[in-house]
């Protein structure tokens, strides 16, 4: 059976919040692991309106340290504390987040009551974090005004289905099923071969997600994330402020389809919207003269792969 692999939008403003709209943070779940992609404030409260259960939160994602993506994240930790939360919890970010959090913690006389670690991300290339036996976490470098990093995940190969009908007319080893189904071929005793073509199910296409927080348009993360079934890119501004976004280090919508279209993504997701569009189907429309399978982030959305 597929594992689901869905990404759910909990904010996608940039620095204001807004006309409704919350910092960002984004829940990734694959299966029954849930990990958590930068974490503005009001993060708790948009999971509970749309039902995210942050307790199931192991793995928590933050690209950079400017505000609007980290914020809420003393006040999640607070909450598992307060909760009485036991499981371990891992956070993977840049240099100068530990400090910041256990300085926190260290003047609020807090000892949590989970174990907390922090591994630090680099922006000097693709770097695994995270290693999960049916999933990877990779970092990658965003251009910003401070170090930035994107999030691939990137779906492994499980273990092959048996063909019900070859088992039904062989007498197969128990361990040759044990090798076929992990895609090497078994050879008996006798000699006898068991391909794996001839006895397991065509794998499924791999699926993965990149995640691009705030960046300037960079046509170099092609590298990193093409044929992504899903590309979530910042789309702060639309082309008529094509030169604030430079100045700020952002993209406009029309970039973010640029970079989606020279990658050859599925699908791109455009997200950290300026507080100046109250209305953001402009942007849309912006996205789709580019590339035609652009789509809105909307909050409390889900999006499958």
């Amino acid at each position: 059976m597929i594992p689901d692999f869905e990404v759910t939008i909990l904010g996608n403003t940039s620095s204001i919040p807004v006309h409704g709209r919350h910092h960002t943070a984004q829940v990734v779940r694959f299966g029954q692991d849930f990990l958590l992609i930068d974490c503005g404030e009001a993060m708790q409260l948009q999971a509970r309106a749309f039902k995210i259960k942050v307790s199931k939160i192991n793995h928590i994602f933050i690209s950079h340290l400017h505000g609007d993506h980290y914020l809420g994240l003393v006040g999640l930790l607070s909450s598992y504390h307060l909760g009485k939360r036991t499981t371990p919890l891992t956070i993977f970010g840049p240099q100068g987040l530990d400090e910041i959090i256990t300085t926190h913690f260290r003047w609020s006389n807090t000892k949590l009551s989970y174990p907390l670690t922090f591994v630090q991300t680099h922006d000097d290339g693709i770097n695994l974090l995270l290693d999960d036996p049916r999933f990877e976490v990779y970092s990658f470098p965003l251009k910003h005004r401070l170090p930035t990093t994107g999030f691939l995940i990137k779906e492994k190969h499980g273990l092959r289905s048996m063909i019900k009908e070859k088992l039904q007319q062989n007498e197969v080893p128990l361990a040759a099923i044990l090798s076929l189904r992990q895609g090497i071929d078994y050879k008996d005793e006798s000699g006898k071969l068991y391909k794996v073509k001839a006895y397991t199910q065509p794998l499924p296409p791999l699926r993965s997600y990149a995640y691009c927080s705030d960046t300037i348009f960079n046509p170099e993360l092609k590298q990193f994330i093409q044929n992504v079934d899903l590309l979530y890119h910042e789309s702060t501004f639309m082309e008529d402020n094509v030169e604030r976004a430079a100045v700020t280090f952002h993209s406009t919508a029309k970039q973010a389809a640029e970079i989606a279209k020279m990658s050859q993504v599925k699908n791109l997701l455009l997200g950290h919207y300026s507080s100046r569009y109250v209305h953001l189907e402009p942007l849309l429309d912006e996205a789709k003269t580019v590339f035609k399978n652009s789509i809105l982030s909307e909050e409390g959305s889900t999006y499958s792969l």
